[in-house]
């Protein structure tokens, strides 16, 4: 496989591109290493940026662990990790803003716990880095002092992410974006026509989930080309105001079609559960519980749709950076290669300065969004500073 050595247990085969942290996390998880020489240790702590794949890469290593042969990647074991049904490892990805300490407590419980099954008790936080202080202390407690066959996995962007007191008690093993190539050729063993695999990895900028959808998913392709069309519509203050509402809302409805069915099995299991199935009138208990569930798939819902909003703003970032890759003779290779013309007519229309502010402009508008400024506001200033000759600059500079 590319960028990965032969040796690397079966069951790393999706982690691509980050050969060192696999022979790292394989070390670590070899059965036939024991005492004084194991790598082993009992908390880790895997970053990467968005895409390097560091929840599939703690899943692998879960896997490792269970399985006697260090990640064979088709015992019962490693299937059922992988899975995430096995009985001694726990998942947690929150669908909150932060990791609230009704989520973190459950898990120390489970940490006291010897496997029932399992070589290891294991526990995968995914969003590490949005514990609070309130939460990340309660944790940091459970971390210091493990029964000897508990591992807690945690997973951030970064070490800046995660609250310095916890992270020191953490082995770090970092990954990287996985390159274009690596990305389609993972796309292509699973199936995706080699082309289109291509498109995916380059589109996405080589994050593999995202890859993976633009792959099976026509919709999302259809979605990115209308989201990369608006910049070059933006002729007007009353264009880039209703381009913002435009982008706004093809968030909101590609949220909606990621979360509604999931919200419909929800509430349907709910009412199973409580024994409310098909009754009309809900008696009040059961009413209190179907209110905190809907709240739930609210916050669920706004955090999907700033999720979407915000790869789609990443998206229009690649176009702005290929015209700048076009307006400096770099050479680079485009990540956005089919829509040539488009971009040669912008590189041509401005200059390399006026673009480096407009992708400044999309950077701003990320990290107003992220610190809760309301979605529409933020975008609308985006696309007017997107507006040729925002800021001062004259459009139409020669090429």
């Amino acid at each position: 496989m590319t960028g990965q050595t032969r040796s690397a247990p079966a069951v790393f085969d999706d982690v691509i591109g980050q050969p060192a942290a696999v022979a790292t996390l394989a070390a670590a998880a070899d059965p036939g290493v024991v005492g004084a020489g194991s790598a082993m240790t009992h908390a880790w702590l895997l970053t990467g940026p968005p895409g390097s794949g560091r929840s599939t890469a703690a899943r692998a290593f879960a896997a490792a662990l269970q399985c006697a042969e260090g990640g064979c990647g088709h015992c019962h074991e490693c299937r059922t990790t992988l899975a995430g049904s096995h009985p001694d490892v726990t998942l947690l990805a929150t669908e909150h803003v932060i990791l609230r300490v009704d989520e973190v407590r459950p898990l120390i419980s489970v940490a006291q716990q010897r496997p029932s099954l399992g070589r290891w008790r294991v526990i995968v936080i995914e969003d590490a880095d949005r514990l609070n202080d309130t939460s990340g202390n309660l944790l940091l407690k459970a971390i210091e002092e493990p029964p000897p066959r508990t591992v807690w996995l945690l997973c951030a962007p970064s070490t800046e992410d995660v609250l310095v007191t916890i992270r020191s008690r953490c082995r770090h093993v970092g990954l990287r974006v996985p390159p274009v190539a690596d990305v389609a050729a993972l796309l292509t063993r699973q199936g995706v026509e080699p082309a289109l695999a291509a498109y995916a990895a380059r589109a996405a900028d080589s994050h593999v989930g995202l890859a993976r959808r633009l792959a099976r998913d026509e919709g999302a392709r259809i979605r990115r080309r209308e989201v990369l069309k608006l910049p070059g519509q933006l002729a007007s203050v009353g264009a880039a105001v209703l381009a913002a509402g435009q982008l706004v809302e093809v968030a909101a409805e590609e949220a909606k079609a990621a979360t509604a069915e999931r919200d419909a099995a929800e509430r349907i299991a709910l009412l199973h559960s409580l024994g409310a199935e098909g009754t009309t009138t809900l008696p009040p208990a059961v009413r209190a519980q179907v209110r905190q569930l809907e709240e739930n798939q609210r916050r669920r819902a706004t955090r999907a749709q700033r999720d979407v909003l915000d790869r789609a703003m990443v998206d229009v970032l690649t176009l702005y950076r290929d015209v700048l890759m076009l307006q400096l003779g770099t050479g680079v290779a485009l990540v956005n290669v089919e829509l040539g013309q488009e971009l040669q007519r912008l590189a041509r229309a401005t200059t390399a300065e006026r673009t480096l502010r407009s992708m400044t402009a999309i950077g701003v508008a990320r990290e107003r969004i992220d610190a809760n400024v309301a979605p529409l506001l933020a975008v609308e200033a985006m696309m007017v500073e997107l507006l040729p000759g925002a800021g001062g600059d004259r459009a139409g500079v020669s090429g």
